[in-house]
């Protein structure tokens, strides 16, 4: 056997395995969602596949786990946007406008990213409970974009970088302002890295769980991981079926939003914004 057989076989063998590490959780978390009995790992208890934990989920008013879901959809959109719309602002001044220090702001970003959640929680708490703004939205977008705007930045600003100067240029002698130059020539050129950002700081706030058990209250405000991690059978048992069949569904958008955008996102993480 030639020595290219041989690596193409352990190349294979490795990704093969690293699939199986990464999706058995994933398995595991659909097969109990959908098994009548959550112990169906033991020997003596069959395997039965029933929808009727994602019935119940989906159906039962006082789980609220559409109105979790909701929550999260719309907090999770907003956050991203005003983050990537705001890095957006900072990446082009960052990378376009003659400024001392550059690169201490830049440090400076991602020196205020490192502070732990846990240390801020309780005076954003009072600060939120000053707005009256505990259990709203608001009291989640806020937070939810600051904890994503140090990545956001950090991300669009390697892509600006690659963006040739003389397409700006072109644009201020065509008449064009800074913010025109930065919507209709940065952005569209920087698409693929745009399009990634949004996508990560949209998975940063639809996973987050400390600031969304914090701030919110009830169903009216709460977000789908604090609303998972608060399920309760009906005698204070753990609904395991219920859990998992919750966190299936709750991985759907995120799972169709990457296959629907997958070439986009891979063009953006492995090229950057310039085709060359």
């Amino acid at each position: 056997m030639s020595e290219e057989r041989v690596q193409r076989i352990l190349l294979y063998c490795g990704v093969t395995g690293a699939v199986l590490f990464c999706l058995a959780p994933f398995g595991y978390m659909v097969l109990t969602g959908l098994s009548l009995r959550p112990d169906f790992l033991r020997p003596e208890i069959p395997l039965t596949l029933t929808a009727l934990n994602f019935g119940t989920v989906l159906t039962d008013p006082s789980l609220h786990f559409l109105a979790y879901l909701r929550n999260s959809l719309v907090v999770s959109a907003v956050s991203a946007t005003v983050a990537v719309l705001v890095a957006s602002l900072a990446a082009y001044a960052l990378t376009r406008l003659e400024a001392p220090g550059k690169l201490l702001i830049l440090f400076f970003i991602l020196g205020v990213s490192l502070f732990p959640q846990v240390s801020l929680v309780s005076w954003l708490y009072k600060f939120m409970a000053t707005l009256g703004w505990i259990n709203t939205l608001q009291a989640l977008v806020l937070p939810y974009v600051a904890w994503t705007l140090p990545l956001a930045v950090w991300i669009l600003y390697s892509y600006f970088t690659q963006i040739p100067r003389d397409l700006d240029r072109a644009a201020l002698v065509d008449g064009c302002t800074r913010l025109q130059v930065l919507f209709r020539v940065v952005l569209p050129v920087a698409a693929p890295g745009v399009f990634s950002t949004f996508l990560l700081a949209f998975i940063f706030a639809f996973n987050e769980f400390l600031f969304a058990l914090m701030l919110t209250a009830d169903y009216t405000a709460r977000t789908v991981p604090v609303g998972i991690a608060l399920f309760e059978g009906r005698h204070g048992e753990l609904p395991w079926g219920e859990i998992m069949a919750a966190a299936t569904v709750a991985t759907l958008p995120v799972v169709l939003l990457t296959l629907v955008y997958q070439r986009r996102i891979v063009q953006g993480l492995t090229r950057g914004a310039v085709k060359g």
